[in-house]
């Protein structure tokens, strides 16, 4: 035979070779046996190993010649090229190729490989998105007190497939990177909380929720159990995977108590948040729990049934105190704070803050300045304490900072003549 019809033989044979394997991987899309099947198809067209990533970095199918060939190509390892899956402009996720042959993947096969994988992506994910949305939608609505009436809890967490009167609770996850990271970033901590709450209860709700101007990112769990313990192993298993896997970031992790009556499962939602935002304006360690927050418990109603009222005392009394903070870069917030723990020694509180007594006793002057509240009345300090536990109740953060008030220097009060 020639060599230009043996080399037309050739071309021939391979296009109707690639067309069979593209009519193998469109069988699996038609049939409707999964994404994995599908995969598995597209390995073999492209005669190397894949692996389908979607958009919050999870395996979702992975056709490999070995478990080390696997690693390899999840590690990103020995030629191993990520290509993105698109679907309508819009990214849905990513394949990862090794090639097991010489010559590499042939382009276009792989461009129909890609195109048809990325709609099975989008197919498969489809239904948990609409899950996922569903869960956001009701867990939103309930911790911004919009859904609280039972029957519409009732009927919400029934499409959700929980039931509250078998009981539930829940774990709240706060995260605030340290330094600039990915756009992404709240992606991946609802998929570590998710892994994480759904190894231990698989009938979990996990959702994220976004407060506008928020530079911190919450995943809310819902854990459809009666037993305390369980929750709060929940709780702890997720600190602990988030200190293992993001350690860019801290992090706060709180929880509620067990409740079966679906009327109550605002406040429970509010436990957690209560829990998260005393632990971390307080500095008490990155997990608590509700039962654990002390006096702070007793402002829950305040906080569940009318939070306007928290804030109109938080300006009353410690608002300006955070103001002025954060303009001249002072710490009266923590003088105070520091004060009141020290049962209003100003000797001790000096000591603690490793400061003058004179210095602090300007502060208090300050203080009272600004609030007209007088630390050295028993009214003055009560008013000032629930002042800052509202703050910390409310989640408002304290600007801190050090002390640069003017003539503060070695003690001396300057004059107020």
């Amino acid at each position: 035979m020639p060599k230009a019809t043996e080399s037309t033989s050739k071309s021939a044979d391979s296009a109707i070779s690639r067309l069979a394997k593209l009519d193998a991987i469109s069988a699996a899309v038609e049939s409707g046996t999964g994404l994995t099947a599908v995969t598995r198809a597209a390995a073999a067209a492209l005669e190397s190993s894949l692996a389908v990533i979607d958009s919050r970095s999870a395996v979702l199918a992975v056709a490999a010649a070995s478990p080390e060939d696997e690693r390899r190509l999840l590690a990103g390892e020995g030629g191993t090229e990520t290509h993105e899956l698109r679907v309508a402009e819009k990214p849905v996720g990513s394949l990862r190729v090794r090639a097991r042959v010489k010559d590499g993947v042939d382009v276009a096969t792989l461009r129909m490989v890609t195109t048809l994988i990325a709609l099975e992506v989008e197919r498969t994910l489809a239904p948990e998105r609409a899950d996922q949305q569903v869960a956001s939608g009701f867990i939103g609505d309930l911790i911004n007190g919009v859904t609280k009436e039972a029957d519409a809890v009732t009927a919400r967490t029934e499409e959700l497939g929980i039931d509250v009167e078998r009981g539930c609770a829940f774990v709240l996850a706060r995260a605030t990177p340290r330094r600039p990271v990915g756009d992404d970033w709240r992606a991946r901590l609802l998929l570590v909380v998710e892994r994480v709450a759904r190894s231990l209860h698989p009938r979990v709700v996990t959702a994220q929720v976004e407060r506008d101007g928020s530079k911190t990112g919450e995943v809310f769990v819902m854990i459809p159990s009666a037993e305390s313990e369980s929750v709060e192993k929940a709780a702890r298993a997720i600190r602990e995977e988030l200190e293992a896997t993001l350690e860019e970031f801290s992090f706060t992790v709180g929880f509620g108590r067990n409740t079966t009556e679906p009327s109550d499962l605002y406040r429970a939602g509010q436990e957690a948040l209560l829990a998260v935002n005393v632990a971390e304006a307080s500095g008490s360690g990155n997990l608590m729990s509700f039962e654990d927050t002390g006096a702070y418990r007793l402002l829950l109603p305040a906080l569940c049934d009318d939070p306007a009222e928290l804030r109109r005392f938080f300006a009353e009394t410690i608002e300006p105190l955070v103001t002025y903070d954060d303009q001249y870069e002072t710490n009266l917030v923590q003088t105070v704070d520091t004060f009141l723990a020290a049962d209003g020694n100003v000797a001790g509180t000096a000591q603690r803050l490793f400061t003058h007594r004179h210095t602090i006793r300007y502060r208090l002057e300050r203080v009272k300045d600004l609030t007209g509240l007088d630390c050295s009345s028993t009214d003055g300090r009560e008013r000032l304490s629930l002042g800052l536990k509202s703050m910390r109740v409310l989640g408002i953060a304290n600007p801190g900072g050090p002390a640069q008030e003017a003539g503060v220097e070695g003690g001396r009060v300057p004059s107020t003549g």
